[in-house]
Formats: structure tokens, sequence, C-alpha cells
């Protein structure tokens, strides 16, 4: 992983490079360093290029300076920016799209849970999000058809509206962010060594995974390399809880189904006898 801090024309310079390449943008977040002796707030960026990945820091100046905007590199920046607004009260420089994501109207007024000062604060007393400002389609024979955010299956809940004529589908926009329970805020009042549980219930499916990539974010930050036979209990750990495991009838023969490997780590996940 390459890191370096970068001014406004080189974090707009380096967006414009990277998307030409066709590299990609994988994340985009807010810190509030108020507990450093600067005092900074900074926003990141993580691209994926083709040497591997780039981890950008742009200090600002004050919260309300703002940063240039990235969605017009990367569309996929948008939500991003629109939840680091949201979390920190920091929006991007003349952006498209200024729709909160993840506060559904149920926060106090100007609640900022990642911001540094930040105190925990109850929701509001009501007992229905906001009224959410949809992208319209008009046009003859528009209808627009609404889906969620109570499904039928056991998927996490989101709000789907689609706009069609007939069955040709113009446009599906989604609001997500439902069950939005504060787990960044509470990453920063752990110690590093304790949050790979917290990190573990993220997701009730996922459990072994976002505690592992929590682990490995750490390892890495640290520059430790684990021990190769930790590595193989974690693999150990990911194939058994693996749904693919508990349920397939007929697994491949001395294959894991999740790996599709021979390693002896992962005769759980096959149907040939331990030696």
């Amino acid at each position: 992983m390459f890191h370096g801090s970068v001014d406004r024309e080189q974090w707009s310079a380096a967006a414009r490079s990277i998307a030409q390449a066709k590299g990609r943008l994988l994340a985009l977040w807010g810190s509030d360093r108020g507990d450093d002796a600067d005092g900074t707030m900074v926003v990141c960026a993580a691209y994926v290029i083709e040497s591997g990945l780039l981890w950008l820091v742009l200090p600002l100046a004050t919260p309300a300076s703002g940063y240039p905007d990235l969605a017009s590199c990367f569309p996929c920046a948008e939500r991003m920016q629109r939840a680091l607004a949201d979390m920190h009260g920091v929006q991007a420089q003349n952006p498209l799209d200024v729709r909160p994501w993840l506060d559904h109207g149920l926060w106090p007024r100007d609640f900022r849970p990642l911001a540094y000062a930040a105190r925990e604060s109850a929701a509001l007393a009501i007992t229905s999000p906001a009224p959410y400002p949809f992208v319209r389609v008009e046009g003859d024979g528009v209808h627009e058809i609404a889906v969620g955010p109570v499904h039928a299956g056991i998927i996490e809940p989101g709000h789907f509206r689609f706009s069609v004529v007939g069955e040709k589908a113009l446009r599906l926009e989604g609001r997500l962010g439902y069950t939005h329970k504060g787990i960044e805020r509470r990453f920063t009042e752990l110690p590093p060594h304790d949050a790979f549980r917290l990190a573990g219930r993220v997701s009730g499916d996922s459990t072994v995974a976002y505690a592992w990539a929590y682990c490995m974010a750490l390892e890495s930050a640290a520059g430790v390399t684990i021990p190769l036979r930790a590595a193989w209990l974690r693999a150990l750990l990911r194939c058994t809880r693996s749904p693919r495991n508990a349920t397939r009838s007929k697994p491949r023969r001395g294959r894991c189904t999740v790996c599709t490997t021979n390693m002896p780590a992962c005769r759980i996940g096959s149907s040939a006898p331990a030696k």
C-alpha cells in the first residue's frame, strides 16, 4: 500500500489521473483527529491502481472549507460523500447531490456522530423517517413503483423506487441506511485489540469475514505478519462457518466447497475422510 498526504490540487489531479488509467475508487471517508496535537480534520480516499492500493489524505483547514468533489471522476463517490456529510458535517465542494444518506431525519439537528466532540444523543421522538426527495422521471406513460423497506425475504431493509414505462425500467433509485447502528462511533471507543469482536457483529451472516478483515487491516497498519499456523486456523474457521459447507449435499471429493482446494485444513468442507 502507498500512503501520502496531498493538497487540494493534488487530490483532484490524482483522481483524474487514476480514472483515466482505469483505476477504481475503493473507499472515501473522513477522520476527525481532534485528539491529535494539530486537531486536523482530514478526508481520505483509497484507490485500487495497477501497482496496488493508494491511500491519500487531504487535511482540511476547517470542516466548513470542504474538499474537491470526486463524483465527477468516480460516480460511486456520490454516496460516500453524502455519508461523510452525515457523519462529519463535511461537504464536498459543488456536489450534484446534497441529500442525506444515513440520516433519515431521526437524528437531532446538526448532530454529527463521528465529530470528535460529538456526544451521545437519543433519536428524535418521531416514529417515521423524514420524506425523501427521490428523483422523479416524468413523461407519458411513466409509472413509479415503490418496493420496501420491508421485504418478504430475509434481506436487509431498503426502499427502492422503480420508474417504468410498460416493462421497461427507466430508473431505479434506492434508499438504504435503515439499520445504521452507529458502529463507526463505537469503534473509536474500543481498544484496537478488542474491536475485532465488534467487527464480527456488523453482519450476522458474515461474522468470520468481517472479523478477519478487521484483523488484516490492523496487521497491515502495524506492519505485522502473522504466523503460518494462524493463517491456516483462520482458513479453517472460515470454511467451517460457510453455509455452503453446511448445506451442500454432495461436495466435490477432497475439495473444500469454499476455497476449492485440497488443503488439509479444509477437510471439514470435503467428502474425503481425514487422515
